[in-house]
């Protein structure tokens, strides 16, 4: 049956090789991960001049560091001279300069050539031009967020733009001073599909009351199968019975002080495209990093964050975080679980979306338009 042919309550998927197809991946990566911002690293897992840390953005290695003024800068992690990777280790830190290994060219925190044996004898050879290929990057909610193009799009129209779309005004996140939390927990995944499957899981709640049994207490609604992205501006409010955003229901932690009356006892659920996820609730917010590796394997860093007294007084936080840590397993299962039907021929034209899901369909178009020949 074609798309045409279905049922208006029904609208088509993209189909299965789409989450499977490495030539399609490739596409992704060139023309999503490499053109947009993409959320690299928190600001202050890099707290002192000298720290690094390296990220893969689609094709690409991308080492961020803290330079001697106290800024962030980013760069893609190739030595000039023949090409070695700069640095291999995820994190480090290093002193005044970063050598590559191989024939010792030496650059300077903020990329600039310093050194390099015999470069004196060189006299034609401008250290200027020599230095590490630099890398746009801007900081917002306590991030760094870099972009690959040498002509990046607006931050406002697409990573401040998705905000807005979801909750209305863009404004209403400031509430929840998110550059000044700290981090509680953290917790990386590693799953075994590809990046859609979970921005698509993510977007929906159709599967809420199936799998998701310790949520939908503390949020009844989503028993509906209707989730929060679903409405715009909408908050999925807390069970009459709910005292916090917690595994059991129970108590949180001290809430955040700009949190308005009409953001209290609610969660929000917002997807940056392509590969951010922000949860506010009223004591603490949750952001999810998406790493794709491959077309179907993709690593998520998620991180838990509170106020700094929070943090600092040593408080019990396993009870918040063990709640969105089940819905992340229970998610990230379900995910791996139709990664392996991608290849199907039952799946060789895709599946269909039911109405409480119809939102995705704009999700895949966005998809579609920007690796379209």
């Amino acid at each position: 049956m074609t798309a045409a042919e279905l049922p208006q309550s029904l609208l088509a998927t993209l189909p299965g090789h789409h989450y499977t197809d490495p030539s399609i991946f490739a596409l992704e990566q060139a023309r999503i991960f490499e053109t947009g911002w993409f959320c690299a690293v928190r600001s202050a897992d890099l707290d002192k001049p000298g720290a690094f840390q390296t990220v893969q953005v689609g094709r690409e290695s991308v080492l961020v560091a803290r330079d001697r003024k106290g800024h962030l800068n980013a760069f893609l992690n190739v030595c000039r001279h023949r090409g070695a990777r700069l640095c291999t280790e995820e994190t480090g830190q290093v002193q005044r300069s970063l050598q590559c290994p191989y024939h010792a060219w030496t650059y300077g925190l903020d990329g600039k050539l310093i050194a390099a044996p015999n470069l004196g004898a060189m006299d034609d050879v401008d250290r200027g031009e020599y230095g590490l290929n630099r890398v746009h990057l801007r900081e917002w909610l306590g991030y760094a967020w870099v972009c690959l193009a040498g002509e990046p799009p607006s931050f406002d129209d697409t990573v401040i733009a998705d905000v807005a779309g979801r909750l209305g005004d863009a404004g209403e996140i400031d509430a929840y001073d998110i550059a000044a939390l700290e981090l509680g927990k953290r917790i990386r995944y590693d799953v075994k599909a590809n990046w859609k499957q979970i921005i698509e899981n993510f977007m929906e709640c159709y599967h809420c009351a199936t799998i998701h049994p310790e949520l939908t207490e503390v949020l009844p609604e989503f028993a509906d199968g209707f989730a929060a992205q679903y409405y715009v501006g909408h908050g999925a409010e807390f069970g009459d019975d709910v005292s916090g955003f917690t595994v059991d229901g129970g108590d949180g932690v001290q809430p955040l002080p700009g949190v308005g009356e009409h953001q209290d006892r609610r969660y929000y659920a917002i997807t940056v495209r392509p590969q951010v996820f922000i949860n506010l609730v009223p004591d603490h917010v949750i952001i999810h990093r998406m790493f794709p590796l491959t077309a179907e394997r993709t690593l998520v860093d998620c991180d838990w964050l509170y106020l700094p007294e929070v943090v600092a007084s040593g408080q019990d936080l396993s009870r918040s975080v063990e709640l969105f840590h089940r819905v992340n397993q229970q998610d990230f299962e379900a995910c791996e679980r139709c990664q392996l039907a991608m290849d199907s021929r039952s799946y060789a034209s895709g599946g269909v979306l039911v109405p409480s899901e119809h939102h995705i369909a704009e999700f895949h178009d966005w998809v579609r338009d920007r690796i379209a020949d």
